[in-house]
């Protein structure tokens, strides 16, 4: 036998059998982890959308449908479930928004950020029972004024976190425009 040959090792067998890669465990694991952080994330998405429209539409019942005591209404106005419908869909999309900036984790490195969108989903919860259920169009059109402000800063914050998320806030912004031309033709 030459020298060469005597310090050679043979090469472990693995216990997985001769079908098997060693490293099958580490990917079932992995797999594992993946379905759980996503199952973790969809349920995170469903509750980030469904919470603020669930007081969306406890807001708008709250606020009632019909239009009374409104004064002069613009032509132009559309029916009270219109209404209710857009800030269905403003909550789910500021909702959504929110939910892409907190799983970039910006809401625990940036707590502000969470003041700002929860500032905006109370004044918008606001906005339909002061003005279609009490008929204060003069605190609406202030609350309308103030939202804008809020959800701006909530668009821009949101966009240094993630791009989408502060894109996806335009939307909601000219819906409260809207909302604001709406209201001022009412007390004017």
């Amino acid at each position: 036998m030459s020298m060469a040959s005597q310090t050679l090792r043979q090469r472990p067998k693995d216990n997985n059998g001769p079908d098997i890669p060693s490293d099958a465990q580490p990917v079932k694991d992995n797999r594992a982890q993946k379905l759980a952080m996503a199952r973790k994330g969809l349920r995170s998405l469903i509750v980030a959308i469904a919470v603020p429209l669930a007081l969306t539409g406890l807001s708008a019942h709250l606020s009632g449908s019909s239009v009374t005591g409104l004064g002069t209404k613009p032509t132009w106005r559309p029916p009270v479930w219109a209404f209710h419908l857009a800030s269905a869909s403003t909550a789910s999309l500021m909702g959504l928004s929110a939910w892409l900036v907190w799983a970039e984790g910006a809401f625990h490195r940036q707590p502000a950020i969470l003041g700002l969108y929860l500032v905006q989903l109370f004044l918008g919860l606001l906005w339909s029972p002061l003005v279609f259920g009490l008929g204060a169009v003069r605190i609406g059109l202030g609350l309308c004024v103030g939202l804008f402000g809020v959800m701006f800063m909530c668009a821009q914050c949101f966009r240094k976190v993630n791009p989408i998320a502060g894109d996806m806030v335009k939307p909601c912004l000219a819906w409260v425009s809207f909302l604001a031309v709406f209201n001022y033709k009412l007390v004017v």
